[in-house]
């Protein structure tokens, strides 16, 4: 790939997301996938920038939810951020921003289809986070994740911070997974009952609830996993 093609692919980036990067290196590895250095070294790819960039993107989304909705619960939070880093809502917002068409790939994965380039939207987006950090500070990168991320958001709390079923399932299935819920035990007198409930993936519990009924304790089941998969990153 030519000097001069590369260069006008940084040009169309930087009119995207709205900085002149001082180091057109940062933009460049940002923009590459890991198929087009294979023989080269690691850190020419956007390996390295998309580890940093999911730490900062998750910082500026929590920083963010924390201001924007004083009277919300942390349980509150946590979904709302959850839904906004999955990787569904980072692919979708790199999509629509076009930067799919500026990814550098490698000619072993250009046939991969839309799988591999959702994947690669996903990653580019958090490396051009961290490269934007780097280059020209963590405020020109929240004015980015801003308006391009969190004002997805309504002005109002979105009922799916009060479905956290849904929610787990929706950022499992991002990973082609599916929850599974099973109800572990039934306490107390027939007119009050203690439901307890686990949510399995892969046959591994990621979350435990109660309730007073089988539907409550599903829902806090659901809450502790999408709070795991929050510090999970």
């Amino acid at each position: 790939m030519s000097d001069a093609f590369t260069a006008r692919h940084l040009k169309a980036v930087e009119t995207i997301i709205g900085h002149v990067f001082a180091n057109k290196e940062l933009l460049r590895r940002a923009l590459t996938h890991p198929s087009a250095v294979e023989k080269e070294q690691y850190c020419d790819s956007y390996e390295r920038l998309e580890f940093l960039g999911d730490s900062i993107l998750g910082a500026i989304v929590a920083n963010s939810l924390y201001q924007r909705f004083p009277h919300l619960d942390e349980g509150g939070m946590t979904r709302l951020k959850v839904r906004l880093v999955s990787g569904n809502s980072l692919c979708a917002v790199a999509d629509d921003l076009g930067l799919g068409k500026h990814i550098i790939f490698g000619s072993s994965e250009r046939g991969t289809g839309k799988r591999g380039m959702a994947s690669a939207l996903e990653n580019v987006f958090e490396a051009i986070v961290a490269a934007i950090t780097l280059d020209g500070g963590i405020k020109v990168a929240s004015d980015f994740v801003e308006k391009n991320l969190v004002s997805r958001l309504p002005d109002s709390i979105p009922e799916a911070c009060d479905n956290p079923k849904s929610e787990l399932q929706e950022n499992l299935q991002a990973k082609h997974l599916l929850p599974e819920y099973k109800l572990v035990s039934t306490t107390g007198p027939p007119h009050d009952r203690t439901f307890t409930c686990k949510v399995i993936v892969n046959g591994d519990c990621i979350g435990t609830g109660t309730g007073k009924s089988k539907k409550d304790a599903e829902s806090q089941a659901a809450k502790e996993a999408l709070a795991g998969l929050s510090d999970l990153g």
